[in-house]
């Protein structure tokens, strides 16, 4: 850890510590005034996050994924509004107290004109990334931080919120800003391709090894070619602002027709395209477009084809991770269909029999794998997890067998050895095995036979010594029957073959709540039970993500309810009810036999047709009664935004 010492006011950055320094005075603030102590009132947070709800929902893994690189150095990360107010923060615990002490907590606004010169609030003005080191802060209270913030912005380059990392000043560390700069940039490219799903996206970069990259470029466009948006790097790539770049035609942009491009991809699947960008420089490109039903053909185009998905679309991270200790003792809460199969997997304690676990997508699978493996002799040896639907084809073979300095274009130097070399003395759990290509079938069955693992590139074969769990929740027989997973490998995986049971199918789940409850750090002052309403609200639902769906409404509320003794019903995701109920195909919430639903009744043996019509006439006259507000809409229906949309496009087409 660097360390650096305090600093006069506007030492050393002049002209950004000076200028906000000139502006808190204008503001008639003054240096000894003590820090405001009074956030927004839980109503009012929840009402500012839930406008606040995209950013919100895209920043939340990526803070997880900041605070982990900096934990246990006295510091936070902290994301904010365009108006510099905090609507989330998560820091190590023998930080928040003195955090607290300056009231850097959700719900408090950090802007310039109520905190002076401060990372967050300057930034902000400033429009870029700042630090803020000790007595460069305007208020005296707040020089015991050192503050690195990032404004974000959406799509259309507006700034919508800010990213900051909070700590001691005796911590401060010169990279600390590199990585806020990168987690911002991150969280903008995930609202990017969120906003442009349904558009025609380019992914490039003048060096190849860039695609699929945090610094690869993105710019999104109508099926006519029309210029919709670019990302901060691909602004940069091209040099010009987003107001220019909105003026121009594709083939100003890349120096070629839009048809070609779209043509060359659509018959060569996942070969890049060679691009020239207005100053001259060459770029690889490479296209993802995925057309919904109402885009038509452009150019010859097939509207249904997708072409050369790059790896950016196809991250391997994990959206859920599992309890930090799963035990084969903490996973038994007491329904007798777990409690069964733990019975059954503990009778293998010390034998390396392989492990395949069967079930839905969320059903705990890698929790009962890391059980397995903490409960054996392996247990300090690693533990490495791959999810084989995560990666693609070409991706997937280096990562599970390694690979050799210079084995293929972009490798890394010194080359990697591979999660199986990884797990050498420890576990290998292979997620998702029946997404594995039937190449790579064929090298794993190898390993399995041989307990060697040649890398890619390499003549060496390297003994590994590992146990192996795999998990699906495809139908594996019926894939041998169908030539699409080998047999051989089948009977090499399936030692002992356990399938986990589906959430709404335990008997347990007042005892998952309370234990996932309970996992939450104790420094986040969040409730650690549930009223009786929600849990009646929980039986309801038929939880459809299983498990991870499970975890992540409960996390989400329990943000929600933050200071308060246990989580209620307001507390919950918005779009939570929709699963509370038995689902339609469509995706529309039917309600019971002949029991109301905003005034409108359905006959106990409706036929398909006019259960449409039901739908509709529903969603119709509440978008008419909310004065066509689509967002209210959803809400009052317990329905996804995205599902009121589709109702709205079937209704124009006829």
């Amino acid at each position: 850890m660097i360390h650096r010492p305090a600093s006069p006011p506007i030492a050393g950055r002049p002209d950004v510590i000076a200028q906000a320094h000139a502006r808190s005075i204008e503001l008639g603030l003054r240096a000894s005034e003590t820090p405001d102590f009074h956030p927004l009132r839980r109503p009012a947070l929840r009402e500012l996050v839930d406008r606040n709800q995209s950013l919100y929902t895209h920043a939340l893994p990526v803070m997880e994924t900041l605070h982990a690189q900096i934990v246990d150095t006295q510091s936070m990360v902290v994301l904010t509004d365009n108006h510099g107010v905090i609507l989330h923060s998560l820091g190590d615990s023998d930080f928040v107290e003195k955090a607290n002490r300056v009231a850097l907590c959700p719900g408090v606004s950090w802007a310039e004109a109520d905190r002076g010169t401060n990372a967050i609030g300057t930034a902000l003005v400033d429009s870029q990334p700042t630090v803020v080191h000790a007595e460069e802060h305007f208020l005296h209270a707040n020089r015991i931080l050192t503050c690195s913030c990032a404004p974000i912005a959406d799509p259309f380059g507006r700034t919508i919120g800010a990213l900051d990392v909070s700590g001691d000043t005796r911590g401060f560390h010169k990279h600390t800003l590199a990585l806020v700069r990168m987690s911002a940039q991150m969280i903008e490219n995930h609202l990017f391709s969120n906003q442009f799903a349904d558009s025609i996206r380019i992914h490039f970069h003048a060096r190849a090894e860039f695609i699929g990259t945090l610094f690869e470029g993105l710019a999104a466009f109508a099926p006519d070619g029309t210029f919709l948006s670019a990302n901060r790097s691909a602004l940069f790539q091209f040099g010009r602002p987003l107001a220019e770049l909105q003026r121009q035609p594709f083939d100003a942009l890349f120096g070629i027709a839009f048809a070609t491009p779209l043509q060359q991809t659509s018959r060569a699947p996942g070969e890049s395209i060679v691009l020239t960008l207005p100053s001259g420089v060459r770029v690889v490109a490479r296209g993802e477009f995925t057309a919904p039903r109402y885009f038509a053909p452009a150019d010859g185009f097939a509207a249904s084809s997708r072409i050369a998905v790059s790896a950016a679309t196809r991250s391997s991270a994990r959206p859920c991770e599992p309890a930090p200790l799963a035990t084969l003792e903490t996973l038994d809460t007491g329904d007798a269909q777990v409690a069964a199969i733990l019975r059954r997997v503990a009778k293998l304690r010390g034998r390396d029999i392989p492990v395949l676990v069967l079930g839905k997508t969320g059903t705990g699978k890698e929790w009962l794998a890391r059980a397995i493996h903490h409960d054996s002799p392996r247990r300090a040896a690693p533990f490495v997890a791959l999810n084989c639907a995560s990666l693609p084809e070409t991706l997937i073979e280096a990562e599970l067998f390694g690979y050799e300095d210079g084995a293929f274009t972009g490798a890394k130097k010194r080359g990697s050895v591979g999660k199986i070399v990884q797990a050498d003395g420890g576990t290998l759990f292979l997620d998702e095995i029946g997404d594995m290509p039937l190449a790579q079938q064929v090298r794993l069955m190898r390993v399995l036979q041989e307990r060697t693992v040649v890398p890619l590139g390499g003549t060496r074969a390297i003994p590994v010594d590992l146990r192996i769990v795999c998990a699906t929740h495809r139908n594996l027989r019926a894939m041998i029957e169908a030539g699409t997973f080998r047999e051989d490998l089948y009977y090499r995986i399936n030692g002992l073959v356990v399938t986990l049971p589906a959430l709404r199918d335990r008997t347990d789940l007042a005892a998952l709540v309370t234990r996932m409850l309970a996992l939450q750090p104790d420094h986040e002052r969040l409730p650690r039970r549930v009223s009786e309403a929600v849990l009646a609200r929980f039986v309801q639902c038929r939880w459809p993500g299983n498990l991870r769906q499970l975890a992540n409404v409960l996390r989400t509320a329990s943000i929600m309810a933050e200071g308060a003794q246990q989580i209620e019903l307001e507390d919950l995701p918005e779009d939570f009810l929709q699963d509370c109920i038995e689902a339609e195909p469509d995706g529309i919430s039917k309600p019971p036999a002949s029991v109301p639903c905003n005034g409108i009744s359905e006959p106990a043996a409706a036929t398909p047709a006019r259960m449409e019509d039901w739908q509709a006439t529903l969603i119709a006259q509440t978008l008419a009664r909310l004065d066509g507000n689509v967002s209210a809409a959803a809400r009052e229906l317990g329905l996804a935004r995205n599902t009121v949309y589709r109702y709205l496009r079937r209704a124009s087409t006829h």
